[in-house]
């Protein structure tokens, strides 16, 4: 080993220390071992960090993973250049740290003999305190007194090793006070668990091996959960733009058919145009030869005049005498306005439906789209607009139908028995919006029927509500009027397009507005007042059949006169009532009192009949009209 500080490869591993180190223990390789991506640790080491693994094996430094554990072999060259390197280094901590006693020959010329103070030390006497060159050592070597003495490589800091307080070796290890104490500190340390210092030193060295274990592992667990989580956000970004090619391609389609409903609605509007003025034209092309005869006969009739000769004059008068001429007429030509107003209604429906679906907030969305029908869903008619008929090639999606509110339409009773809060159907809702309740200054819960009779006219107009006829529901028999503000009895059936709302049985129709709530007021006039009827009912009643028709069910409560005969009717129930001469109407209905009051208007107020009822659900103003001749005008109040 002499040899080898004189050896020129000396100079070579002045720098290799960093390179002969574990990246583990951060000490130089004991035993290295080198893995398959070609990094070298200690053989233990690599033991302690692989310990308890069945998979998932990786190199510590790279990370690079392994199927299986690697059969390691130890790296015998690195071996001996670790050796060689460590002949090279002063006997300091390293060297206490593998435990090696040492024979001298590595010992540094830097540590001196403390006899002579010029030769270099061979070994040190952990007894003495000092450090002896091999000729002062002898004694240690030769001489029975010294043979307990404690001899190690040559060590510089000798006094760090000293007890400051007592100025002995520092021996023993407290574990309690953490910290290094000599044998006379033991009196004082009694209570506490100390041990010698090798072997403080080797539990530190375990307990610090198993904790640079555990934090290698937190750190392969940390990585692997960086990398599940760049994963989840790869797929969370991936589902994100299917969704949104979903989406787009729902929206396209929707857009596709409501442009194709607007192509539709604009191409019957173009052929009403088209056929009117087909008309227009014929009849252009018809006055147009009249004005051409009639100018013929205007210049034979001029050409005579110039007619000297009496008799010539005579006969053109004569043949002039048979040609005659009627007047000019001009046939009623018009676009057919309930074609027209079908197909505005339609549309306007259609936007109302995907305004409403649009505003909606998307709380009730996300519940609208996981909640079950109530129970006057289920019963009220499902309302769309026939200008929206989906062409059956155009299928949508049920997303799709869900977000505008397409449905088939469904026509049934609601229950009679009184239900908290029972919403209309989602179209008619919309387009039957509710009136506003006019103002009250008393709780209408509170307020007495037998209130009401006593009340003034202009006091029963605090309640005046504005009533317009639903063209939907008219009976093709009714004719609607004056915008929708009077019906007759029409002797040709109007050509209405089919809805579900519609009478098809008795000649009916029903008030556009609804209330759920409050008092509300309104006025009818009669005219001819033979075969009608004025009532309210539920949006739920029937629309065919025989109980369809006012008071002949219990969903609906009205008076009638059947010729000089007054009666009122509700759940199929006659009552015969005194003749009135009243041509006006009132209707007030108080909604949360339970019930509604039919009164002759004139100077004074006389109620005609009055119905009591629960009701559970949105009450329309419904009106019947028989014989011909019978009209019905809701009046507008102020």
């Amino acid at each position: 080993m002499a040899q080898l500080l004189r050896a020129p490869s000396v100079p070579s591993l002045a720098g290799l220390e960093e390179e002969l180190t574990c990246s583990i223990c951060l000490c130089l390789f004991d035993s290295p071992v080198t893995t398959p991506c070609g990094h070298n640790f200690c053989g233990p080491c690599l033991d302690v960090t692989w310990s308890g693994l069945l998979q998932g094996f990786s190199c510590p430094q790279c990370r690079a993973s392994f199927p299986r554990r690697p059969e390691l072999q130890k790296n015998t060259v690195l071996c001996r250049v670790v050796e060689q390197f460590q002949s090279t280094q002063p006997a300091g901590p390293a060297e206490e740290k593998r435990g090696g006693d040492g024979d001298g020959d590595g010992s540094r010329p830097e540590v001196a003999c403390d006899s002579c103070l010029e030769a270099a030390a061979a070994r040190t006497c952990l007894t003495c305190m000092a450090s002896f060159c091999p000729e002062h050592l002898r004694p240690h070597q030769e001489s029975p007194a010294f043979r307990d003495h404690q001899l190690c490589p040559p060590l510089r800091d000798l006094q760090r090793r000293k007890c400051p307080e007592h100025n002995k070796l520092l021996e023993f290890y407290c574990r309690e006070h953490a910290g290094c104490i000599c044998c006379v500190c033991l009196v004082s340390h009694k209570a506490c668990a100390t041990g010698p210092v090798p072997e403080a030193k080797a539990e530190k060295e375990s307990q610090l091996k198993n904790r640079l274990t555990e934090l290698y592992n937190q750190s392969e667990k940390a990585s692997l959960a960086l990398d599940e989580v760049r994963v989840l956000q790869r797929q969370a970004s991936e589902t994100a733009a299917r969704k949104m090619d979903l989406l787009r391609s729902e929206f396209l389609e929707i857009k596709a058919l409501i442009e194709e409903e607007e192509n539709q609605a604009m191409k019957k509007v173009e052929e009403e145009e088209k056929r009117v003025c087909d008309k227009f034209d014929y009849v252009h092309t018809v006055l147009g030869k009249k004005k051409n005869e009639i100018q013929v006969i205007r210049d034979q009739i001029e050409m005579a005049l110039t007619e000297d000769d009496d008799i010539a004059f005579l006969k053109k008068a004569a043949k002039l005498r048979h040609a005659s001429t009627k007047d000019v007429f001009i046939p009623r030509i018009d676009l057919d306005q309930n074609l027209i107003h079908t197909i505005y209604q339609g549309a306007f429906s259609l936007k109302e439906v995907v305004k409403r679906t649009v505003n909606q907030p998307q709380e009730k969305k996300m519940e609208g789209g996981q909640s079950r029908p109530s129970v006057e869903e289920k019963a009220t008619p499902q309302w769309k607009p026939k200008a929206f008929q989906i062409n059956p090639s155009n299928k949508l999606s049920a997303s799709g139908r869900k977000a505008l509110g397409l449905h088939a339409p469904k026509i049934g009773k609601a229950p009679q028995k009184p239900q908290p809060e029972l919403s209309e159907d989602a179209d008619t809702k919309d387009k039957r919006k509710p009136a506003k309740s006019a103002p009250n200054t008393a709780n209408p819960c509170a307020t007495s029927l037998e209130s009401f009779l006593t009340k003034s006219r202009e006091e029963l107009l605090e309640y005046a509500a504005k009533i317009t006829l639903d063209f939907n529901t008219a009976h093709n028999k009714v004719l609607l009027s004056d915008r929708n503000t009077r019906m007759s009895v029409s002797e040709i059936p109007q050509k209405y397009s089919p809805h579900p709302q519609r009478f098809t049985y008795c000649s009916q129709v029903l008030g556009f507005q609804c209330f759920k709530r409050g008092i509300h007021y309104w006025e009818v006039e009669l005219q001819r007042n033979n075969f009608c009827g004025i009532g309210i009912c539920y949006g739920s009643m029937d629309r065919q059949g025989a109980d369809s028709r006012l008071g002949r069910n219990s969903s609906s409560w009205c008076i009638e006169w059947f010729n000089s005969k007054i009666s009122a009717w509700h759940n199929d129930l006659e009552k015969c009532l005194p003749n009135t001469k009243a041509t006006k109407i009132g209707v007030l209905l108080n909604y949360e009192g339970g019930f509604v009051i039919f009164l002759g208007v004139g100077e004074k107020h006389n109620l005609i009949y009055k119905f009591k009822a629960q009701f559970t659900e949105a009450l329309y103003p419904a009106f019947w009209v028989f014989s011909s001749g019978t009209m019905l005008s809701l009046c507008q109040l102020k």
